[in-house]
């Protein structure tokens, strides 16, 4: 699975790309970076909307291959280098809760986090995609407080996406500041790849700034 042809990835700085980036550099992946300037509307130009029609980052090429969608990308991408160890094997018995806390994220913690950040009065807790907020959030605080890693002691593409994804709820969304939650984001973003591409992003925002001046 893991061809020479290289990888194309989509980003624009301080959004849900800057996950998909960090998991690249944790892969240690041969990449070509086009970034897109949301501020100047790129993201709506047919040339990209032919790679996601809904002008959304992350989107990646690989090959002829096109994915898009988040959890889609984090998939694709820790089992196209499996020497690196970022996703159980399909045999290993942790498959099965690594891709639990993926799809978590995606059909629960999203639709949460978006309604506590717009203030929004969830669904009826029968029609709710995540029930209650405080309960889908209790499920992954119970994970944490048991474990460094959403697999135990071994860490997985699942933690770069929670750990960015938990670092801005808590700075940004209303995500309480429960202690496991806290140190765990922390821990995510003190990583080498996590550095180096909230760096690489204040750049490009600095550009794209100067660019709309």
């Amino acid at each position: 699975m893991n061809a020479q042809h290289s990888i194309t990835f989509f980003h624009s700085p301080h959004t849900r790309s800057s996950s998909t980036y960090t998991l690249l550099e944790e892969l240690g992946a041969p990449f070509d970076l086009r970034v897109l300037n949301m501020k100047a509307g790129e993201q709506r130009q047919p040339a990209y909307l032919a790679i996601n029609p809904l002008g959304k980052v992350p989107a990646i090429l690989d090959g002829d291959t096109v994915v898009t969608e988040q959890v889609a990308i984090f998939i694709h991408l820790a089992d196209r280098f499996p020497e690196v160890g970022l996703a159980p094997s399909l045999d290993d018995p942790r498959r099965g809760a690594y891709l639990r806390w993926l799809v978590y994220y995606a059909a629960c913690f999203e639709p949460a986090l978006m309604d506590r950040s717009m203030e929004r009065a969830p669904a009826p807790h029968m029609s709710s995609p995540y029930g209650d907020f405080d309960a889908m959030l209790g499920v992954i605080d119970a994970q944490l407080q048991r474990a460094p890693w959403l697999l135990g002691d071994t860490m997985s593409a699942a933690d770069v996406l929670w750990g960015s994804a938990l670092g801005w709820g808590i700075a940004y969304a209303g995500v309480p500041r429960l202690p496991a939650l806290v140190e765990y984001a922390e821990r995510c973003a003190a990583r080498p790849a996590s550095l180096k591409v909230a760096q690489r992003d204040l750049a490009l925002m600095a550009e794209h700034e100067a660019a709309a001046a």
